[in-house]
């Protein structure tokens, strides 16, 4: 009698691992590129007073904020009238204010203060926020850290 090898997408090998006890894992299917509609907006900047230390909150430093807004735009498409989209310029504004706004400890509650003003106020479906903070206190030579939140209406 032969016998054949199992493959290694057999589920029960899979959950068991091998003799070594390395988990075997499948490989994840391609992700289907995300296709709606979306207004960018990148590099909001202003100074703002978070962080975890005192110092951050006394002397502040710069924020950068990206945005990815999800949005129906095939009516403002259609009609070329702005107030069937997300005027990107009053959004950047809305960001400037919360990033000059009171205090928080953490780049996630300012990324999730971000991302809920622009959903309450604009007609987005979804916002993804990236907070930067490119000059955090670390003590490694480091180019940027960053913070990035999705939320959905």
């Amino acid at each position: 009698m032969t016998r054949v090898p199992r493959e290694e997408s057999d589920p029960a090998r899979m959950r068991a691992g091998d003799r070594a006890g390395r988990q075997h894992v499948p490989v994840a299917s391609a992700r289907v590129p995300d296709r709606r509609d979306r207004i960018n907006l990148l590099g909001v900047g202003a100074v703002g007073y978070h962080g975890v230390f005192d110092q951050e909150k006394r002397s502040g430093q710069p924020f950068f904020v990206d945005l990815a807004m999800y949005l129906d735009l095939s009516e403002a498409g259609a009609t070329d009238d702005v107030a069937l989209t997300a005027h990107y310029g009053e959004v950047a504004e809305e960001v400037r204010d919360i990033v000059i706004g009171p205090s928080v400890n953490l780049l996630e509650t300012l990324a999730d203060r971000i991302a809920r003003r622009l959903l309450d106020r604009f007609p987005l479906e979804a916002v993804e926020v990236t907070v930067h903070k490119p000059k955090a206190p670390i003590e490694v030579t480091f180019s940027d850290v960053s913070v990035t939140i999705y939320r959905e209406r």
